[in-house]
C-alpha cells in the first residue's frame, strides 16, 4: 500500500478579492441573489452595478442593502444597461434559458445558477448562443471554484487514492410540503435534483466524468416533481457513483471518493468550503486539509472572482467548469428524471 503523502497540497485558488473587478448586473434579487450579493461585498472587488426586478418594491430594497445605484423594473432593461458587464441570473430554473439568451443577446457575459437550465436541451442552446455572440457563459456551481476542491483535485491527478472504486454523495434537505413553493411547484422546473441533485452529480461527473451508464429510483411529490432519487452511475473504468438527493429530509449532506489505497472525506454540507481528509486503506495513517478562511455561502465570491478573471484574460470558458461539462452534467439529470418518472412543463 502507498504511503500517504507527508502534507496534503495547497490550494492554487487565489482569493477572490485579487480578480479583477466587473461590473455586475443582478436579474432576479431572491434568496440566492442576496447571498451571492454579500459574498460579493464582503470578500471581492467586483463592482454590483445595477439590479433588475419585476417587483419594484423589491428590487428598491435589494439595491438599499447592498449600496447598488442602478434599479431596473425590468429583465430587459437590466440586460441592456451599458453600466453592466456581466449578467448574475438568480431567476428559477424553469427561467434560466430565456433570461441567459436575454442577456447574451445584449452582448453580456452570463453566470447561470445552477442547474444551468431545466434541461441538455436548453443548456446546449444557452452554449451555442454564447459562443455565436463571444461572450462567457458559465454555470454558477459554486463549489467547483472553492480551495477544497482545488486540493481534491490535485490528489486525484496524483494518484493519491491509487485505482478509484467508488464516489459516494448526498444532498437531502427537509422542506414543508407546500405546492405553491418553488421546489414542490412543475411551472418552475421544481424537484429535488435541480436544485439539491445538482451538487452529488456535479460532484460525480468531476471525479468520473460523464456517466456510461445510470440506474435509478426515486419517489415523486404529489405535484409530480422528483421527491427523492437514489442512482448508481457507471464508467468504464469501473467507477461507481452512488447519489441520493431527498426534499423529504436532512441527510449528511457528505461526499467521499474512495480507491483501492485510501479515500478522501468531505464533511457535510460537501458543496461548502469544507475541510477535507485523507485517509489510508487501513484507517490508521491521515491527513488533514483545512485552510479555508470564506465560509458558508460566502463562498460565493469565488465564482464571481473565477468568471471575472476568464473575461479579463481574453478566455471563453472555465477550466474548473466547462461548458461542455455543464451541459452533460444537464444530461445526466434529464435521464435521472426520466427514470423516476418527473415530468416538468417544457421538457
Amino acid at each position: 500500500m502507498p504511503a500517504l503523502p507527508d502534507q496534503l497540497p495547497d490550494s492554487r485558488i487565489a482569493d477572490p478579492r485579487s480578480a479583477p473587478p466587473l461590473r455586475w448586473g443582478v436579474l432576479a434579487p431572491g434568496w440566492i441573489a442576496r447571498a451571492f450579493a454579500d459574498a460579493l461585498r464582503k470578500h471581492t472587488a467586483q463592482d454590483l452595478a445595477a439590479v433588475g426586478s419585476r417587483s419594484a418594491e423589491r428590487g428598491a430594497r435589494f439595491a438599499a442593502d447592498f449600496g447598488i445605484e442602478r434599479v431596473h423594473d425590468s429583465y430587459p432593461a437590466l440586460v441592456e444597461d451599458p453600466a453592466v458587464d456581466v449578467v448574475y441570473v438568480a431567476s428559477p430554473h424553469s427561467e434560466h434559458r430565456d433570461h441567459a439568451l436575454l442577456a447574451i443577446a445584449a452582448g453580456k457575459h452570463v453566470l447561470i445558477e445552477k442547474a444551468f437550465a431545466q434541461t441538455a436541451a436548453q443548456a446546449a442552446e444557452i452554449a451555442r448562443a454564447a459562443a455565436a455572440a463571444g461572450v462567457v457563459v458559465m454555470e454558477a456551481m459554486w463549489s467547483r471554484f472553492l480551495p477544497h476542491y482545488d486540493v481534491v483535485r490535485q490528489l486525484l491527478a496524483d494518484g493519491a487514492l491509487g485505482e478509484l472504486v467508488t464516489v459516494t454523495a448526498d444532498h437531502g434537505q427537509y422542506f414543508d410540503f407546500d405546492p405553491q413553493f418553488r421546489l414542490f411547484n412543475p411551472d418552475l422546473a421544481g424537484g429535488a435534483l435541480l436544485d439539491l441533485g445538482i451538487y452529488p452529480i456535479s460532484f460525480a461527473s468531476f471525479v468520473q466524468g460523464a456517466p456510461t451508464g445510470i440506474t435509478a429510483s426515486g419517489t415523486l411529490a404529489s405535484t409530480g416533481v422528483d421527491g427523492q432519487v437514489s442512482a448508481v452511475l457507471d464508467s468504464t473504468s469501473g467507477l461507481q457513483a452512488v447519489v441520493n438527493t431527498t426534499l423529504f429530509a436532512k441527510t449528511p449532506t457528505v461526499a467521499a471518493i474512495s480507491g483501492t489505497g485510501a479515500r478522501i472525506e468531505i464533511a457535510g454540507d460537501f458543496y461548502n468550503p469544507q475541510p477535507i481528509t485523507l485517509i489510508d486503506r487501513d484507517g490508521h495513517g491521515r491527513r488533514r486539509w483545512d485552510a479555508n478562511t470564506i465560509f458558508g455561502h460566502e463562498g460565493l465570491a469565488y465564482e464571481a472572482a473565477e468568471l471575472a478573471r476568464i473575461v479579463t484574460d481574453g478566455r471563453t470558458e472555465s477550466d474548473l467548469l466547462p461548458v461542455a461539462e455543464s451541459v452533460a452534467i444537464m444530461g445526466t439529470l434529464d435521464e435521472l428524471r426520466r427514470q423516476v418518472g418527473a415530468v416538468l412543463p417544457g421538457d
